[in-house]
């Protein structure tokens, strides 16, 4: 049986999530108050169907808590959001993830069950400033209030040279989870591994300690 999941809200956001779990082969059940956006998805996801999802009777109609996860991704109405998170943790429903507009709305919605909040918009602009700020990271990614993990090429600076030499665990307290090198991937690699220019290192630290790292490592400076 496939896994199930549930996205309320099919904005920019909601409508990306139905497609990215399409594509991993689970069912989608697409929900919205708009009937325009449903049938814009209709043919995209498992089911798609107009309901207010502040309405508690509806979701229960829907069979919501059955549903292995519930994406809450409901654009600029903050009460409505909050509303069917509230709903949504009533029913039983066992892994909610929403999307929040602000810190506030994140400290609510944590207090009323929500199990993981997104920050879309400031996620995106963070990811977009670490690229501008090197042309070595490829990409960012928080995985909380104080550590991440970046994508980052291996510049001149960084070739011939191996884990032990650059220090960066003992210099920086970072960690480089894995090395990608053409199509080769590089899990775990050793103290001895030695780095090659244009290789994609995956590195996981404190957000001060990647910093440091990226402006240690930069080519540009």
């Amino acid at each position: 049986m496939k896994r199930q999941f549930a996205v309320i809200g099919l904005g920019r956001f909601g409508g990306s999530v139905c497609c990215a779990l399409i594509e991993q082969g689970v069912e989608v059940l697409a929900i919205d108050q708009c009937e325009a956006k449903v049938n814009q998805y209709r043919d995209v996801v498992t089911h798609a169907v107009v309901a207010d999802s502040t309405d508690e009777q509806a979701l229960r109609h829907l069979g919501i808590r059955n549903f292995e996860h519930v994406i809450v991704a409901i654009g600029d109405n903050i009460q409505a959001s909050i509303l069917t998170t509230l709903i949504l943790d009533e029913l039983g429903v066992e892994h909610i993830t929403v999307k929040a507009q602000n810190d506030y709305h994140e400290k609510v919605l944590v207090k009323i069950g929500a199990e993981r909040i997104v920050h879309p918009e400031r996620d995106m602009g963070a990811r977009i400033a670490h690229h501008l700020m090197s042309k070595n990271v490829l990409d960012y990614l928080e995985v909380s209030d104080k550590y991440s993990i970046i994508e980052m090429f291996a510049g001149s600076k960084m070739h011939a040279k191996t884990l032990v030499e650059l220090n960066v665990r003992a210099a920086f307290g970072c960690n480089v989870m894995a090395i990608k090198r053409g199509a080769e991937m590089i899990v775990s690699p050793k103290a001895d591994q030695l780095i090659e220019q244009d290789d994609l290192l995956i590195v996981l630290g404190a957000d001060e300690d990647i910093k440091r790292f990226e402006q240690m490592f930069d080519d540009t400076k």
